[in-house]
């Protein structure tokens, strides 16, 4: 049988500000990536993210990022691998603080926008988050987009990794994702995202921009909470592999 995990970014709002449904989208995921006060999320939605998390039998992640509110984490930044390594390691140590005190254990790590994406190309930034990671726990899973130079800093470290896939972002001919400032960047059609889902997940494959079959490994399926259609897709999808002979389950 095929078999993926479901995950969601989640714990984006903080202060006044309101991102996502949360609550409504953690009944179709089996992950639960919760950011950690830098891009997004604050100590008190924190802690309301990681208890809905656990009334879901949701594995829960720490969700770090840059230290960009305004940005949204989504801006690239000029940054060392020391100061990746020292970033990382504060925001999963807050998060981590959060689950134990209500009773749970966190499961994996997933970088969040500009951060993901610069380590997944930059084999420096992947090698410190990767070590960020181990040395703080060595059993956490360390997500990474699919074939990207994160996931092979973190085997190579020993840590166990995720490849992780999207529903709703199209993808280049070498396995990137779209930039989001491109027209094109994102899926908005519940068929065209449970179609490219359905293919990663069944045949390793993803079509590109280019029109180019792209060979992709499918571990997580992530779907971005913040987005208009982030319910939608969420129950959509979920349905979908499961009429397909898909088990859905976390890593």
């Amino acid at each position: 049988m095929y078999r993926v995990d479901l995950n969601c970014d989640l714990g984006e709002s903080f202060g006044a500000y309101s991102m996502g449904m949360d609550k409504e989208i953690l009944p179709f995921v089996t992950s639960a990536n919760i950011a950690c006060g830098f891009h997004g999320g604050d100590p008190g939605v924190m802690r309301k993210t990681v208890q809905l998390a656990l009334e879901n039998k949701v594995a829960i992640g720490a969700h770090p990022g840059l230290p960009d509110l305004i940005g949204f984490g989504r801006r690239n930044m000029d940054i060392t691998a020391q100061e990746a390594y020292d970033m990382v390691v504060y925001q999963i140590g807050a998060l981590e603080g959060f689950v134990k005190a209500a009773g749970g254990k966190m499961k994996h790590v997933k970088p969040h926008g500009a951060l993901y994406n610069m380590a997944a190309k930059k084999q420096e930034l992947a090698e410190a988050i990767a070590e960020a990671v181990y040395k703080v726990n060595p059993e956490l899973i360390l997500f990474g987009l699919s074939g990207s130079e994160l996931v092979r800093a973190g085997e190579k470290l020993g840590l166990q990794t995720a490849h992780e896939v999207f529903a709703d972002r199209t993808y280049q001919a070498d396995g990137s994702l779209t930039p989001r400032k491109q027209p094109d960047a994102l899926i908005t059609s519940q068929e065209q995202a449970v179609a490219q889902v359905i293919r990663m997940v069944k045949e390793g494959i993803v079509l590109s921009q280019q029109g180019q079959e792209v060979a992709i490994k499918a571990d997580t399926v992530c779907l971005h909470g913040d987005g208009a259609h982030a319910l939608m897709f969420a129950r959509q999808i979920r349905e979908f592999l499961a009429n397909s002979g898909v088990l859905v389950q976390a890593v």
